[in-house]
């Protein structure tokens, strides 16, 4: 195959360069009908939003250009099926599961993914048995589940139809699946990975895919690293244990009838040019990387963290900084943004840098607003302390999803909610990543977290009562 074609992207430019008369949807009309202050901007993007036209395919029943772009992304990342998805990770979360899964199965799942994994789980009526990732001392952020901690729930839960984990992490932590994911088919059990920020792991230097592992089904987010739209991603097929019918079935249920067309081709492209990088490219970046990192430690009040675990790997697109004063990270990002800078996220400790994939990083400007941003504002050193709050290494729902009906909801203090049962997701986002699932029961331990996040000034997604300190819980007791 030839990774330098783009057959989708081709044949939209081939379409525009026709010169047509739109009497088809959208109603901006390639353009022509669009308010005058707003055009200058959207005028290029609107002229290629188009619809399924002779000779541009259909997403749903592809046999031409799309149908050839996704042939071509599954070459490259070596699997048997690659489909382009408009709806984020999220709509290749929820089909994945939704596929490999029957209501009422037993799944192992990942306690540190996103909301959309746990949204997934719930729609399809299954019940999640949630293991506990390990913590990182050093990062001070959880990474990935053990091999021990999943060998042990299959002791316990010997009927298991799917292990559903996230890898690498938001920070770029990489875990070795090779053994669980060994495990899992030896068991019968299919692996389905959200590889959101992994889009790029096909080059020696970066972690190794769940693809390589072997998982079964996994999804990229091509946008978080890859030159694509938002919203764009890839879900990639290699598995004897889902039914691809049944997959292909739930993304048509689920992703837009009116699929983005600029999305799909941003998607046909960015595959294209994460093809085009050699080892040569990769040194490059790895160069360039490190001499950011270096620039960095050398700036009074901030430092790199890394993690020394020899069992993780780490991206080189993410780069972690911690404050060495009193600053939380999200004070930290807020100060950066004064200057201009705005990062990918920020928890209790840690600011995250995301990359972009190039050979040609330029950062001197960075270094530079940096330094003028916390110049005269350094405080006095000190020691962060951990607080590191223990859970379980797996834990079931107090309450399945079909019992919760029966329970009305009522809204309680959060220092009042030790032993209710929560009825609310609650996330702070980013990263999205649930805190508290609905059904779990709440401990000491969640509020002590909760706080935690609340009081360093995190933004939860969803939860209007946590902004009243406050949760919503099932009256129960």
């Amino acid at each position: 195959m030839d990774q330098r074609q783009t057959p989708l992207y081709t044949a939209l430019v081939k379409h525009l360069h026709m010169n047509s008369i739109s009497y088809h949807v959208p109603g901006h009309k390639s353009g022509r009908v669009f308010p005058k202050d707003a055009r200058s901007v959207y005028e290029n993007l609107l002229k290629i939003d188009v619809t399924e036209l002779s000779g541009l395919d259909d997403l749903h029943d592809p046999e031409g250009p799309i149908m050839e772009a996704q042939q071509l992304t599954a070459g490259l990342y070596g699997v048997r099926n690659t489909f382009f998805l408009v709806n984020g990770s999220t709509v290749g979360n929820l089909s994945m599961i939704l596929a490999a899964c029957n209501a009422g199965d037993t799944v192992l799942v990942q306690r540190n993914s996103h909301k959309s994994i746990m949204n997934g789980i719930q729609l399809a009526g299954i019940t999640p048995v949630f293991l506990t990732p390990e913590y990182d001392m050093e990062m001070k952020v959880v990474s990935g589940v053990s091999e021990e901690t999943i060998r042990k729930a299959f002791n316990r839960y010997p009927n298991i139809k799917a292990i559903i984990l996230t890898n690498p992490n938001y920070y770029g932590m990489s875990s070795n699946l090779s053994a669980i994911v060994k495990l899992a088919h030896k068991n019968g059990t299919s692996v389905l990975v959200d590889e959101a920020h992994g889009a790029h792991f096909i080059h020696e230097g970066f972690p190794t895919s769940a693809i390589d592992y072997g998982a079964d089904i996994v999804v990229h987010s091509a946008h978080k690293t890859l030159p694509a739209m938002t919203m764009g991603s890839y879900l990639h097929f290699n598995s004897d244990l889902v039914d691809i019918k049944k997959l292909k079935l739930y993304l048509q249920m689920l992703q837009s009838s009116s699929p983005s067309y600029p999305i799909m081709a941003s998607l046909d492209i960015a595959r294209s040019y994460l093809a085009s990088f050699d080892k040569q490219d990769i040194d490059r970046i790895r160069e360039q990387v490190t001499a950011f990192k270096k620039e960095l430690n050398q700036i009074k009040g901030i430092r790199v963290v890394e993690s020394s675990n020899p069992l993780l790997s780490q991206d080189l697109l993410k780069v972690t900084i911690q404050s060495n004063c009193s600053w939380s990270g999200y004070e930290l990002q807020k100060i950066f943004e004064q200057k201009g800078i705005f990062t990918e996220l920020a928890d209790p400790y840690n600011v995250l840098f995301v990359l972009p994939l190039t050979t040609k990083l330029e950062s001197e400007d960075t270094i530079a607003r940096i330094k003028e941003a916390l110049q005269n504002k350094v405080e006095e050193q000190l020691t962060i302390n951990n607080t590191y709050l223990y859970f379980e290494p797996f834990t079931e729902l107090a309450i399945g999803y079909e019992e919760q009906n029966k329970y009305r909801q009522i809204k309680i203090p959060i220092d009042k909610a030790c032993g209710y049962i929560s009825a609310e997701m609650v996330t702070p986002y980013p990263p999205g990543i649930p805190l508290l699932m609905v059904g779990e029961e709440i401990s000491k331990e969640h509020i002590g977290l909760l706080l935690k996040y609340k009081n360093s000034g995190a933004r939860f997604q969803g939860s209007v009562a946590i902004k009243e300190d406050s949760l919503i819980v099932f009256d129960k007791k």
